[in-house]
């Protein structure tokens, strides 16, 4: 099947901000290059957006106490490289389109707990908003300087 005939996955993304405006970043454990990206996942059958994306940061992450700042009206989506299509998700989609949210982190870093049942990062870190473009894989760096003006607005 062609690529452009594969639908996008529908998921949700979260940016974390702690205290200092700083970004939470995950180091993936299928890519532990030194690429970092934000929590994000899938969308499950009968689950809002809201649901999913508390649910996928307690998958990754283990972290619980938000607030969420912002939920960002436009969806945000990004194709695969053509040598990941296929492969990731079990070849059926070409990409994701996502519902981004911008959340406050309420708790210490002692409560960020990776060693979850699926563990998805190997490590993590905060790092300063204007320096995700350049920790991101490269076929998600437009949507991570669209996601910087959305950060942005909201801590400026």
């Amino acid at each position: 099947m062609a690529n452009h005939q594969l639908p996008l996955r529908t998921g949700v993304g979260i940016i974390i901000l702690n205290n200092s405006n700083q970004v939470f970043v995950g180091k993936r454990k299928d890519n532990p290059g030194d690429k970092w990206q934000m929590p994000q996942g899938g969308v499950e059958k009968g689950e809002d957006f809201i649901t999913a994306m508390r649910r996928e940061l307690i998958e990754e992450t283990g972290i619980k106490k938000i607030k969420i700042l912002k939920e960002i009206q436009n969806m945000y989506q990004y194709e695969l490289p053509s040598n990941l299509v296929g492969i990731i998700w079990k070849g059926k989609f070409r990409g994701q389109k996502q519902k981004w949210f911008i959340t406050k982190f309420l708790g210490k870093d002692d409560e960020i707990n990776l060693d979850t049942q699926n563990p998805e990062f190997i490590d993590w870190k905060w790092i300063d908003p204007q320096d995700l473009p350049e920790v991101i894989v490269d076929f998600k760096k437009e949507l991570y300087l669209n996601l910087l003006k959305e950060i942005n607005r909201v801590i400026d």
